[in-house]
């Protein structure tokens, strides 16, 4: 699952200026936190109590395995401004202006694709197969719904009692009541919202420029060093 947050647009002098809609996995971050805890347990643990090579193997663990939880679970986000998508991923950071943003593709992983054909996947917005089967079978029963209360309202027009002629008819907005719109699981909500912000925005003239790529350095370095401590260790023995 996918939140949303700073979604509401911020009047400014020049005209309406949005703030990012930033989209992050509550899931992740929650597994994020109880993981690290974890780990941060065990490896000070290790340290403190450790006799001989346990102490460090423990903190060149710790180095390596801290960074690399950061980046699969509490980073990942997805930035959606007026003019740009910045996506950080575990290991790097993409900034793509609206005019370079070739389509949204959402498949068994949700990415975004530049005018160049390079694609990038949106880690913070994980596809689930299996909310979006269950928004499927919710769609068909709110279909079922709604061709019944037609079927119902033509009865009622042609004479015929109907549904509501026993007094059990399905009211708008009430329980039981079908969906104006077509069910979608959350995570295809959010690329349907941003496939709305990128067709409103792409050709505007500030939603022009190069799209960039950064390492994630502060992540990458960390975890080069700590995998490197650690091979030496067990290499020396």
């Amino acid at each position: 699952m996918t939140s949303p947050e700073d979604q509401s647009p911020a009047p400014g002098p020049a005209g309406p200026e949005f703030k990012d809609r930033i989209y992050r996995s509550p899931a992740g971050i929650v597994g994020g936190v109880l993981l690290l805890g974890l780990v941060g347990w065990l490896g000070i643990d290790a340290i403190v109590a450790g006799e001989g090579r346990t102490p460090w193997l423990a903190l060149a663990t710790l180095i390596l395995v801290v960074p690399l939880t950061v980046a699969f679970t509490l980073r990942p986000a997805v930035y959606a401004g007026q003019d740009r998508l910045r996506v950080r991923n575990p290991f790097r950071v993409i900034v793509l202006p609206w005019g370079q943003v070739a389509s949204l593709r959402s498949g068994y992983s949700n990415e975004v694709v530049d005018a160049s054909g390079k694609k990038f996947q949106l880690w913070s917005i994980p596809v689930s197969l299996r909310a979006r089967k269950k928004a499927n079978r919710r769609e068909s029963r709110a279909a079922a719904q709604r061709d019944g209360g037609n079927a119902g309202q033509g009865g009622r027009a042609a004479g015929g009692p109907g549904l509501g002629g026993l007094g059990g008819g399905l009211s708008r907005g009430g329980r039981g009541a079908a969906p104006d719109g077509p069910v979608r699981a959350e995570t295809d909500r959010v690329m349907d919202e941003l496939r709305e912000l990128w067709e409103a925005r792409q050709k505007e003239e500030s939603a022009q420029g190069e799209v960039t790529v950064r390492w994630a350095w502060e992540i990458l370095g960390p975890a080069v060093a700590g995998a490197v401590v650690l091979g030496i260790l067990l290499a020396v023995g």
